[in-house]
């Protein structure tokens, strides 16, 4: 966003670059982007996860929507089909601003003529409108004038709705699980924990009130930007059929030993972004500093919300949001705070936020009183899809590639996995290969069906989530850890393994021998350090690679996947570096060895 409409909007920490976009109106992708061309714009590169901000394609200014020309209108819609494209389903107008960022605003009834026209627009494409906000200008005129922001939404069209997946940290009894229950249950929570009930998957989590494992909540909105949740009694399948944007939230566990857990929920699930939550009453406690590290160590994108407002004082509030711009604005942190505390900062910042990977969020609220819990709902409505569809349809073009997270037994269904499609496209009756078993071979098997949230889905396509169904393949074959991939990739196996590592926090000497538990991707496993490239010894903060063996049986891993691990209190993070492949027969020789 032009830093000129920032701050007339209420202004934030860092405007977004890139070129305004022209006329009385001015466009924006779902990416943060500027503009309102056609598809023969000037390109750059999107944003991608590890952080690096990316400046939208720039595209010629439009001059008027004030009563368009029969081909000025045609034109206008094809630039809008171009940008809900280019947005995933998605695109932010700015009417009333030149192409050089000049506020210039219309009046009123140009503003009028304008919306009517962009909503003309709009239901060409079979989308909806819905007016994000708007401001007087100051301008050298007599007429009172105005820009408008307006939010054009649509199904995309290949009718699967676009979806953002949420990862929630936080310290154990920060509010996790009841902030989740009351955004998709739809009702306040009483402050003695009921709305977080029909989140826990087991009973002991029912009876301590703490999540041990990793749970899955769907909050839906509809075209129009309204919220589409289980207020209803809608089914998680109507949720689905009537949402056009969908934020699949990753519950994690927040206690210090279930830290496995989390870890595997971040590594694992490919979260899009990340939701810190810290309660104002107690600040950054327990395991929050550590899930801020991990975060930032995976860089992951995070904002945080400050919870149980109404159980304390202002001040003490105040004392919380201080000391979290005091932790985000440390060195090794370098993220800009931003307080939201309107639905202008709500929309700015959901902008600035996929801009910027610097920019982060503080919400402050309550589950109990709801307080500031519509602007969380802003926010999340208005944030846009932090990868382009460019990226998306380059992964499309590989070869199948499926993570196994998570096996159920399912009756008059039978097996049944989850996960997450890292790469290609998935059909029903599709046939792959699953592996690598214990002793490194692959085993066929065929998809029966899909379900993505909870509903029937036929096509999976690279970055999405489902479930598939196995059929009467035997369950007792399958672990956490595996890949379903195309027969045709021939994937290669590895028990060793090179990784340029950093090592955070060791308590002594980090040295060949040690055994530690590595995360990459789906992949968790107890390794032994074999050799220490160029060093003897490695201490906190050194850098060096080190070669890995896996004690148990061989992985499927990729060279320049990202690698964490742990051990106690020792961890390290990196990326590996070479995969050593191995066949079936020698894989059966090393684990017996």
């Amino acid at each position: 966003m032009d830093s000129r409409v920032s701050e007339l909007f209420g202004g934030c920490c860092r405007p977004g670059g890139g070129p305004a976009m022209g006329g009385t109106l001015k466009a924006k992708g779902a990416g943060g982007s500027s503009g309102c061309g056609g598809p023969k714009g000037k390109k750059k590169n999107g944003r991608n996860r590890g952080g690096k901000a990316n400046n939208p394609p720039y595209l010629p200014p439009e001059l008027k929507l004030v009563n368009p020309s029969q081909y000025r209108f045609e034109h206008l819609v094809t630039q809008m089909k171009w940008r809900l494209q280019e947005g995933r389903g998605e695109a932010v107008y700015q009417i009333g601003v030149e192409d050089n960022g000049l506020l210039v605003g219309l009046a009123e009834e140009e503003m009028r003529a304008s919306l009517k026209t962009l909503h003309r627009m709009a239901e060409k494409v079979g989308a909806d409108i819905t007016v994000l906000r708007e401001r007087e200008v100051d301008y050298d005129s007599d007429t009172p004038r105005k820009i408008t922001e307006v939010l054009v939404r649509k199904v995309p069209d290949n009718q699967q709705f676009l979806d953002l997946r949420v990862a929630v940290l936080g310290n154990v009894d920060s509010g996790k699980s009841t902030l989740l229950g009351v955004l998709t249950q739809g009702e306040l929570d009483n402050g003695r924990g009921r709305a977080r009930l029909n989140l826990f998957r087991h009973l002991h989590e029912i009876q301590s009130g703490r999540t041990s494992s990793i749970s899955f909540e769907i909050l839906g909105f509809n075209s129009k930007g309204e919220v589409v949740n289980y207020s209803d009694s809608r089914t998680a399948e109507e949720i689905c059929e009537s949402s056009s944007k969908m934020i699949t939230f990753i519950d994690l566990a927040g206690h210090h030993k279930y830290l496995h857990t989390t870890i595997f929920g971040l590594t694992s699930y490919c979260p899009d972004c990340a939701l810190l939550l810290v309660s104002a009453n107690t600040g950054i406690a327990g395991t929050t500093r550590e899930h801020l590290g991990l975060a930032l160590a995976l860089k992951v994108p995070f904002f945080i919300v400050v919870s149980k407002v109404d159980l304390c004082a202002r001040t003490t509030v105040e004392r919380t949001v201080r000391q979290l711009e005091r932790v985000l604005k440390q060195p090794g942190c370098h993220k800009v705070p931003m307080l939201v505390t309107s639905e202008d900062d709500a929309v700015t910042a959901a902008q600035q936020f996929a801009q910027s990977p610097n920019v982060t969020p503080i919400f402050t609220l309550s589950s109990v009183s709801g307080e500031s819990l519509d602007l969380l709902k802003v926010f999340l409505n208005i944030l846009p899809p932090l990868t382009n569809s460019k990226e998306q349809e380059e992964l499309m073009q590989q070869l199948t590639e499926f993570q196994v997270d998570e096996i159920y037994t399912v009756p008059e269904v039978g097996t049944v996995v989850g996960g997450t499609l890292s790469s290609g496209i998935c059909r029903e009756g599709d046939q792959l290969v699953v592996g690598p078993t214990d002793d490194g071979c692959f085993l066929e098997l065929r998809v029966c069906s899909i379900q993505r949230n909870r509903s029937a889905c036929r096509v999976l396509r690279a970055g999405q989530a489902a479930t598939l169904a196995l059929g009467d393949f035997d369950r007792a074959l399958l672990r956490k850890g595996m890949v379903m991939v195309s027969p045709e990739m021939n994937p290669t196996i590895c028990s060793v393994f090179e990784a340029e590592i950093v090592l955070l926090f060791h308590a002594t000497t980090f040295r060949r021998g040690f055994q530690v538990t590595v995360h990459v991707g789906n992949v968790r496993q107890t390794a032994v350090v074999e050799k220490i490239h160029a060093k003897d010894k490695l201490r906190t903060g050194e850098k060096a690679v080190v070669r890995f063996r896996f004690l148990k049986h061989p992985e499927y891993l990729k060279v320049g996947a990202k690698l964490l691990f742990r051990e106690g209190v020792t961890k390290g993070i990196g990326h590996v570096t070479d995969v050593q492949a191995i066949s079936a027969g020698e894989a059966q020789a090393n684990m017996s060895f």
